[in-house]
């Protein structure tokens, strides 16, 4: 007799396995154990049970015929309503081959056959409880309405709040991200654990992404938050003539340079030469006092400054 209660109270567990003697070895213990028993063969009758209930966890025997328990795990967690569902694979290969492509498809466990009943029934209710930890937590940020994405570390979505997922959808460059296709400047970020964020610019946006920290699985948990990109205060050449008493050209000449270009370039995008321009800026600078292009630019920064706080 299994003693009974390790497991979270009513937790449903969905066990797949083509052999007969293992499901039903399996069924009756976690029966005895106090768990809700649900039963597949194969892949695809797997995948139809969990569209009809859903399961705490889900024991998966890894080598099946047709859907394998890999392939049904990948399946599982593409589908946004059954993605969170701990997956125990139960293997009688313990390669490291077969282990690693369990975790790569989304596994978080797994055991080997012959079945250890106490190794199978610690193993479900520490996922068990671990997994409706991190579903309490995800309702509680979505109830809080805070956009945040669960990463790996080569940036494949794991989950993501509601605002997460309303916030991206704004974002065409995200679309590829929901097919676990990772942006590259995303994918480059996460590859530098110290950079703690990231700005991307879009249209009249600014998405930051910050690091919150990492879990022992190597998730990599990122807050998103969306600002209005900065809109740009550098003085216009109708405000500067007015401000300043230049002339059209003048303002023109000296909205460049307060831009950072050079006399060259200046002369190439005003159509004029360089002799030109820098007769335009000795003019700038009898009108306004100075003698540097520096001292130019700051005199009609203060001088808008101060037509600003009186208006």
């Amino acid at each position: 007799m299994i003693s009974p209660l390790p497991n979270p109270q009513n937790a449903m567990v969905l066990i797949v396995d083509d052999a007969p003697e293992n499901l039903s070895l399996l069924h009756t213990m976690l029966e005895q154990a106090g768990y809700t028993v649900l039963v597949a063969t194969d892949g695809q009758t797997a995948l139809e049970r969990v569209a009809k209930f859903t399961p705490d966890a889900i024991l998966l025997d890894a080598l099946m015929p047709g859907l394998n328990g890999f392939e049904t795990c990948r399946l599982l967690k593409t589908n946004p309503l059954t993605q969170y569902i701990p997956v125990i694979f139960m293997t009688g290969l313990t390669e490291s081959e077969y282990v690693v492509n369990g975790f790569e498809a989304g596994g978080v466990d797994y055991v080997t056959k012959p079945i250890r009943p106490s190794e199978v029934l610690a193993r479900l209710a520490t996922h068990i409880k671990n997994s409706r930890l991190a579903s309490q937590n995800r309702q509680a940020i979505d109830a809080a309405k805070v956009a945040i994405l669960a990463v790996s570390q080569t940036g494949k979505l794991r989950w993501q709040t509601d605002a997460a997922m309303h916030l991206l959808a704004h974002y065409d460059w995200a679309a590829s991200w929901q097919n676990n296709e990772p942006p590259l400047e995303i994918f480059n970020w996460l590859q530098h654990p110290e950079l703690e964020s990231l700005t991307l610019n879009w249209l009249d946006q600014r998405l930051i992404l910050s690091k919150l920290g990492g879990t022992n699985d190597g998730t990599q948990l990122i807050l998103l938050k969306e600002i209005d990109a900065p809109k740009d205060t550098t003085p216009k050449p109708d405000l500067i003539m007015q401000v300043c008493g230049l002339t059209h050209r003048e303002a023109e000449v000296i909205h460049w340079v307060t831009l950072g270009k050079t006399n060259r370039d200046i002369g190439e995008i005003l159509e004029l030469s360089p002799r030109t321009v820098n007769k335009h800026l000795e003019h700038i600078f009898t009108k306004l006092g100075v003698e540097t292009r520096t001292a130019a630019a700051s005199m009609i920064a203060a001088k808008i400054r101060q037509r600003v706080d009186v208006t």
